[in-house]
């Protein structure tokens, strides 16, 4: 990507959390700078906030277990929020959830803002919490999230295993938003991370203007499902 196509940019530290309203037809790129990043994210529609990202749709219509290029995140209404047009990390996770406050105190110590400061140990549940209430959005509001960057496998017993070889530095996943949306997102741990220290790595966004979408996109093509999925999404717009 040119460097003269981004509208804006900026950096998210480790452990950390944010949110913004995209538009439509708007490209967000996410660079996991140092590698071994996690961006737990969330998606509403800003209209109507009780329409959210659903995870079991987007993975069951897609006939998939990972989120990769080609693939689109889906609302619980049908509509497809992003697509995933571009990935070089190959693999994110969206099936094991977020970490917690008890979760990260086991693993990596507690440590509060009071006596820490800018090194306290958040969590990607309260993280999602503090951007929702900004919007009106509550404990009942949380969704199941989708984990950039997360490499996540499944063994043959079933049992799920965290890669951490698989997060290399500088990899970059584009969403192109085919609809105005709500992000929440946070850089906190994943869940199952194994790191003897809490991790705190950076991440990059870009915001850039999307091409428009051909009629032989490679989103909108990868499944029958995700050309209704277009298909639904337009309506909606149509409708206002």
């Amino acid at each position: 990507m040119d460097s003269q196509d981004v509208l804006y940019e900026d950096e998210i530290p480790g452990g950390k959390h944010w949110s913004f309203t995209i538009r439509r037809g708007t490209v967000l790129r996410l660079i996991d700078r140092e590698g071994g990043a996690n961006v737990g994210m969330l998606f509403y529609n800003p209209q109507n906030p009780l329409e959210r990202y659903n995870a079991p749709d987007t993975l069951k219509c897609q006939h998939t277990f990972k989120l990769t290029a080609g693939h689109c995140l889906y609302s619980d209404m049908g509509r497809i929020f992003c697509s995933v047009v571009e990935d070089t990390a190959g693999w994110h996770d969206t099936v094991c959830g977020n970490s917690t406050k008890a979760l990260v105190a086991e693993r990596w110590g507690h440590k509060d803002y009071q006596a820490h400061r800018n090194d306290w140990t958040l969590n990607g549940h309260d993280s999602f919490l503090v951007e929702a209430a900004k919007y009106g959005l509550g404990r009942r509001d949380l969704a199941a999230n989708v984990n950039w960057f997360s490499t996540v496998r499944t063994e043959e017993d079933g049992t799920l295993v965290f890669d951490p070889s698989a997060a290399k530095a500088s990899a970059h996943v584009d969403l192109r938003f085919e609809m105005d949306t709500l992000v929440l997102l946070h850089t906190c741990p994943h869940p199952l991370n194994p790191a003897a220290e809490y991790p705190r790595k950076p991440i990059l966004y870009q915001f850039r203007k999307a091409e428009p979408v051909a009629e032989d996109d490679a989103c909108k093509t990868a499944r029958p499902e995700n050309g209704r999925g277009f298909a639904n999404t337009h309506l909606y717009h149509l409708c206002g």
